[in-house]
């Protein structure tokens, strides 16, 4: 069993199933991509996983411990964070107060301790904005520590919101579409960084990408997803030349036009 197990879940709402009784088992310190066509069910799927949504069906076991239908809070405690489709940034806060607000699962002081700024409460205060600070070098922002997350641009707000998932110290981060709107430089960068977060912090990364680039070049395993169920998964070479792929993106016939489905972001 790896960091995350999940055993056939399944989401409904009224009639529509978003999610199809769908297994995953990722190992831990890994890429794990989850790919498929608009509507597949990739982020309902993310949302089970972080308590946003309950199933109706299936178990999700993290590290050990059963998180299905848990709160989101307590999902965070538990060591899994993540980022969102369309950035949600608090933009009249600066930057360092962004990953302030990520601390706070990690945060022990009392209200009280805030109210009388105890010598424990200033302590951690000083730590928290030093571990921003760390993690603003490592996002690659020095020095953007004060200006507001509206003012940044698109990219360096990317970084941001992965910082503030980051603080809140994550055995596992899930990323969803990491490199959605951004142009060829800055989706290289965001390539190289997520490697970084596998490898430098030894976090494993759960990720949805559209960019078929993207995914062959750093995925470890890939699931696809179409209609809300599980048709294929495997390596990367594995999915690459898989006929349902490419008939789940380009429709039925398409696997005897197309080579490989590195092609369908061509």
């Amino acid at each position: 069993m790896g960091i995350l197990t999940a055993k056939n879940v399944s989401k409904r709402f009224g009639g529509l199933v978003a999610v199809n009784n769908v297994s995953v088992d990722i190992d831990e310190k890994t890429i794990f991509a989850v790919i498929g066509p608009n509507g597949a069910g990739k982020t309902t799927f993310f949302n089970c996983l972080t308590g946003f949504y309950t199933p109706e069906e299936g178990e999700i076991i993290f590290q050990g411990e059963d998180i299905k239908g848990i709160p989101t809070d307590q999902i965070t405690r538990q060591g899994i964070s993540r980022t969102y489709q369309n950035i949600r940034l608090f933009s009249n806060m600066t930057a360092i107060e962004n990953i302030l607000v990520g601390q706070e699962p990690q945060l022990k002081s009392s209200w009280i301790g805030a109210i009388f700024a105890s010598p424990g409460t200033r302590r951690e205060e000083e730590e928290a904005h030093q571990e921003a600070r760390r993690l603003l070098r490592f996002v690659g922002m020095r020095g953007f520590g004060d200006y507001l997350a509206k003012n940044l641009p698109y990219g360096a707000q990317r970084r941001l919101e992965i910082a503030r998932a980051l603080a809140s110290k994550p055995t596992m981060l899930l990323l969803d579409e990491p490199t959605a709107g951004m142009n060829p430089n800055e989706t290289a960068e965001m390539t190289d960084f997520i490697q970084h977060i596998r490898d430098d912090l030894g976090i494993t990364v759960l990720l949805i990408e559209h960019d078929m680039r993207v995914v062959m070049g750093i995925s470890d395993w890939i699931t696809v997803l179409d209609y809300g169920a599980k048709i294929a998964e495997g390596t990367p070479e594995d999915i690459r030349n898989n006929p349902k792929v490419i008939e789940a993106y380009l429709g039925t016939g398409a696997a005897g036009q197309v080579d490989s489905a590195e092609q369908i972001a061509e």
